[in-house]
């Protein structure tokens, strides 16, 4: 062990911490068996990516090939991980005497980690092989350790190789890899071993040259988003997220600070005096985070999420957290981890990537869950896009869906709202003068009141944009998918993302596709819901909010004015600037509207879905409620927390056999069935998965939460 490491265990990283409740933190059970054997392994499943495959083997990288900075993922105890559900179950119930008793990273690690003593053993195994460790996380369930090709292959097995992928050059591991079988019990696996990058989860405006009904474009500015989701009786009794501040975590920087400066004196927020943007990179002991600069195709995502929370919360600090990426590990995760661990957690943070838990494998998925659940318990509220592939989030930017029914796996964790994401209705059901004005107040705002939502869908697989095009049906050689115009402009996965986690573990027999040994992650007992399927895993999303980017005429604007990356001057009409949709959108916005909860409740308020459910189960029921249809637009009662969406779905188009109704023509349509049309998937009453429990009314969610925090009561699934 390295006198360095040796200094950090010493200075308290494995002390016992004083509980943050009464009761005794309890000795952790062994799990390190035996002695350490290197001919005597065990493979770790999961571990491999399935693009590193032969096809597209170039060859092995040097020997002295460095690989900075990856994770190793530790099991805690089933009883430990029990008692953690136990104390997070409780961290939501106000008669438990842990009710919002949060952790710090210290107390969390020792009450909940493994034993100090095996992970001493895993510490001295991993520098026997030559590694350097940098650093043992205060959860004690990362260990942070850099080596190089060759070392990499001596201890667990496996080579790395460079692999051509869709004309980029990647490096992964060529196999599962192993540890010795007395370690099997403690090591969960290597979080990545492969330089693979999450996606940014934004939709840039496609050049429509066809909008259904001929709608004129409505470029949603913050005033739309105040009208429409009832943030300005809020703003107006002085509740705009002063003293909050929420954290958009990035791998990159924004292009320009002055952007975000922008965005807000032109679109009516710059009065808001309190409200700041600034960004930070979190170290660690380890110094496992580096300013990443600005990342091309990236900065637009940190962009829009600085400055669309800052418009549902125009008093609060916007924080983006950002770390450069690593050889093999996501600096985004880097970034929350380092928060988490540094003492001081921010009460909100909001994540805008994702990737599908088939590719993103079952050691990075439980890389995610275990940040997010450490996140938690130490208060933190977690937003994630949902995605913005409709139900087939394993072809994320592709034109068809080919590998099936799949969700992301960094949303479908047990400890964060997944958001999702909506269009308007009003093109469809031809109410655009109903719900938008001619012109433009000083702020650009143009809405007049709540608009009808629909699921966001740029797909020629939706039934509304089949049937405002003049189909009977979106699939078949005579429908929509096949038609020229579908063909042309519609051939998209672009939409709300929403399904069942279903390889959040094990492993896909193909790539891709869930199946073979996959699981889900199992239902949390807070997601009980009219509508939702007793199907015992995690459903997607739990709320959403517009995400459109302009097939029904809606998109929202953003001031990027990298024009060398996509962006545009962000001079003249706001009509002119940046473009997009998205659920990256959604996800700091609802962020924005949980700092104006949490500064109504003075106190940070962890996991908002058991709120969100119980206010969801009093509004809607066991059969809905007629009142609070989406549907019915200014209608909709003004009680209302939530608005039920129930028109319209978010299937998206596909070609093969995996979850493909396909009877004839090129292209079908993504279906829970290949033998009939049953479409992944369509909105229905209450809660489903193309928008989850639907949007809210901003300000019946943060009057109403108290009451609802109080009723809160869950087993230990939470």
């Amino acid at each position: 062990m390295s006198s360095s490491l040796r200094a950090v265990l010493a200075l308290g990283l494995f002390a016992m911490a004083v509980p943050a409740t009464g009761s005794v933190a309890q000795a952790a059970e062994r799990l390190v068996q035996g002695t350490i054997n290197e001919r005597q392994t065990v493979s770790l499943p999961g571990n491999l990516r399935p693009e590193a495959d032969a096809a597209n083997d170039r060859g092995a990288v040097a020997d002295d090939r460095l690989l900075d900075h990856m994770q190793l993922l530790l099991n805690r105890p089933a009883a430990t991980a029990a008692d953690l559900d136990s104390f997070i179950a409780g961290l939501n119930d106000p008669r438990s005497p842990d009710y919002h008793a949060w952790l710090t990273a210290s107390q969390f690690g020792t009450r909940f980690g493994p034993a100090a003593s095996d992970v001493q053993q895993v510490v001295a195994w991993l520098q026997g092989h030559g590694f350097t460790v940098n650093e043992v996380q205060p959860n004690r369930m990362v260990i942070d350790f850099s080596g190089t090709a060759a070392q990499v292959r001596d201890a667990f097995g496996t080579a790395i190789h460079r692999f051509a992928v869709n004309g980029a050059t990647h490096i992964a591991n060529t196999s599962d890899p192993t540890v010795p079988a007395a370690l099997a019990g403690i090591v969960r696996g290597i979080v990545s071993l492969n330089d693979f990058r999450p996606h940014p989860q934004y939709r840039s405006r496609p050049a429509y040259t066809f909008t259904s009904g001929g709608s004129t474009y409505h470029a949603v500015v913050p005033a739309d988003l105040a009208t429409i989701y009832d943030l300005n009786p809020l703003f107006g009794a002085g509740t705009s997220g002063q003293g909050q501040t929420i954290v958009v975590i990035e791998d990159t920087d924004v292009y320009k600070t002055a952007d975000w400066t922008t965005f807000r004196s032109t679109l009516g927020l710059s009065g808001y005096t309190a409200g700041s943007f600034t960004q930070v990179h979190p170290t660690s002991s380890a110094k496992s985070c580096s300013d990443p600069g600005v990342v091309a195709g990236n900065e637009s995502e940190a962009t829009l999420d600085a400055e669309w929370a800052s418009a549902a919360a125009p008093s609060a600090a916007i924080e983006l957290a950002s770390c450069k990426d690593t050889s093999t590990t996501f600096g985004g995760l880097i970034a929350l981890q380092n928060l988490l661990n540094n003492g001081s957690p921010p009460a909100i943070v909001s994540i805008s990537y994702g990737e599908c838990e088939a590719l993103n494998g079952a050691t990075a998925n439980a890389a995610y869950s275990t940040t997010y659940q450490q996140a938690v318990a130490m208060g933190v509220s977690v937003f994630v896009s949902a995605g913005d592939e409709g139900a087939a989030s394993c072809d994320a930017d592709e034109t068809s869906a080919t590998h099936g029914m799949a969700v992301s796996g960094f949303a479908s964790t047990p400890y964060n709202v997944a958001v999702g994401g909506t269009d308007f209705g009003d093109t469809y059901a031809g109410t655009t003068a109903t719900y938008w004005n001619a012109t433009n107040t000083a702020t650009d705002g143009s809405a007049r009141s709540y608009v009808p939502e629909i699921p966001w869908n740029d797909s020629c697989a939706s039934a509304l944009l089949s049937t405002a095009a003049g189909y009977s049906t979106p699939y078949g050689s005579a429908g929509f998918c096949n038609s020229s115009m579908g063909k042309e402009y519609y051939l998209t996965t672009a939409s709300g993302s929403g399904g069942p986690s279903g390889c959040a573990t094990g492993t896909p027999s193909r790539s891709g596709v869930v199946g073979g040994t996959c699981k889900g992650t199992p239902k949390p007992s807070w997601q009980v819901l009219v509508g939702n399927p007793n199907d015992g895993v995690r459903d997607l999303p739990d709320v959403s909010l517009f995400a459109a980017n302009g097939a029904w005429g809606h998109y929202y604007v953003f001031c990027d004015s990298d024009t060398a990356d996509g962006g545009a001057p962000c001079t003249g009409a706001p009509s002119g600037w940046s473009g997009a949709g998205g659920t990256s959108f959604a996800s700091p916005i609802l962020a924005g509207i949980q700092a104006l909860v949490n500064q109504r409740q003075g106190a940070r308020q962890g996991n908002p879905n058991p709120v969100y459910y119980a206010l969801a189960a009093t509004e809607y029921g066991s059969a809905g409620n007629p009142s609070c249809n989406s549907t019915s637009g200014n209608a909709t009662a003004s009680g209302c927390t939530f608005h039920d969406v129930t028109q319209g779905d978010m299937d998206v188009n596909c070609t093969g056999t995996t979850d493909c109704y396909l009877p004839s023509g090129k292209n079908g349509v993504l279906s829970t069935t290949s033998g009939s049309y049953a479409k992944a998937y369509g909105t229905g009453t209450g809660w489903d998965f193309a928008t989850g429990i639907g949007s809210v009314n901003a300000t019946n969610l943060v009057n109403g939460w108290a009451a609802a925090a109080r009723s809160v009561t869950r087993t230990a699934s939470d």
